[in-house]
């Protein structure tokens, strides 16, 4: 028998058998044990957009819709070509930038040289002044070409700086196209599944479109609407069980993660058990990290259900509600 008959058989034998004490309190909350409030939703989990930073060309796309994907996983591969030609160009860039710096050095020891030789005039110049060997414009001649040494010399020092410059321009335009380069592959954040294939290889999209759609299977949770009544009693943290349809005589252990602070009106969409009320509270049940990653292949969010939470944690649950689901029924 293959494994998916197998759950089906099970599913089958036991929704016939089972928990008829739930069920009637599933159709109607006022039947509900005191210290125990529910609302009805369905499975959800965050959705993660898989986006370029900057505009291009897809090359590849690595993940079709409904695969599962762990950290870590490339998914999508831009186009990289013209990237890798401003890359090329930034090197030669810093390339010639530390050239013009050598230049630049080698002449600022020509200039020190010159100044350290029309110093060394300018003192002898000096002291034939004092003894009337030269005249004044022959001493005046030497001071400022003194002078004029010491100037050109902190010109070639500033083209030195200038030159630094150039070669930090260049290295960071250099290490930013790398970055994008690095940035052209795009990973998977978290285990996941693929929810929507937007772009095909060959398409151009802009800097943050998506190309994929990722549902996040860290955060797996089912909203529920709740009255103020019931909402303002609630903790985070909260103990909640979780009941789909599809396996009614199971319950999963969740917990209050969020508790909305305004109140809103009750969407369309949304089905109350109990007598409807016009301004409610939304409410998130978060399933534990941990129990997902053990059956994550079979995670699957749309599913409909109820969340049944507690808001006396020195109540004890009911039977039907601490019924797990054996692990035999995901072989």
């Amino acid at each position: 028998m293959s494994s998916r008959n197998r759950v089906f058989l099970a599913v089958t034998v036991l929704a016939l058998g089972g928990m008829a004490a739930f069920f009637g309190f599933k159709d109607n909350s006022s039947a509900l044990p005191e210290g125990l409030v529910q609302g009805n939703g369905r499975i959800e989990a965050e959705q993660v957009d898989i986006a370029p930073t900057i505009a291009g060309r897809v090359l590849r796309v690595m993940a079709a819709e409904g695969e599962l994907v762990s950290p870590g996983d490339t998914l999508v591969e831009m186009d990289t070509d013209e990237l890798s030609a401003s890359l090329d160009r930034a090197k030669a860039q810093v390339a010639l930038a530390r050239q013009t710096k050598a230049e630049a050095q080698a002449v600022v020891v020509q200039r020190e040289s010159q100044l350290r030789r029309t110093a060394h005039e300018l003192n002898r110049a000096q002291a034939l002044l004092a003894s009337e060997t030269i005249s004044e414009t022959i001493f005046e001649d030497r001071e400022t070409a003194h002078q004029v040494a010491e100037a050109v010399l902190g010109a070639a020092r500033a083209r030195v700086s200038t030159a630094d410059s150039q070669i930090a321009a260049a290295e960071a335009e250099m290490r930013r196209i790398a970055t994008q380069i690095e940035d052209s592959k795009l990973y998977a954040p978290m285990p996941g599944r693929v929810l929507y294939r937007l772009a095909e290889p060959g398409e151009v999209v802009g800097a943050g479109a998506p190309v994929l759609t990722l549902l996040s299977l860290e955060d797996v949770y089912m909203e529920v609407f709740l009255p103020a009544r019931e909402a303002g009693l609630l903790p985070i943290g909260a103990e909640a069980r979780i009941v789909l349809d599809a396996l009614p005589e199971y319950a999963i252990p969740a917990a209050v993660s969020f508790v909305s602070p305004e109140a809103q009106f009750t969407p369309k969409q949304v089905e109350t058990l109990s007598e409807r009320e016009q301004l409610v509270f939304r409410v998130r049940v978060r399933i534990p990290k941990d129990l997902v990653a053990g059956r994550i292949e079979h995670v699957k969010t749309g599913l409909r259900g109820v969340a049944v939470i507690q808001l006396d944690p020195n109540r004890a649950w009911p039977d039907a509600l601490e019924q797990r689901i054996p692990p035999e029924l995901f072989e």
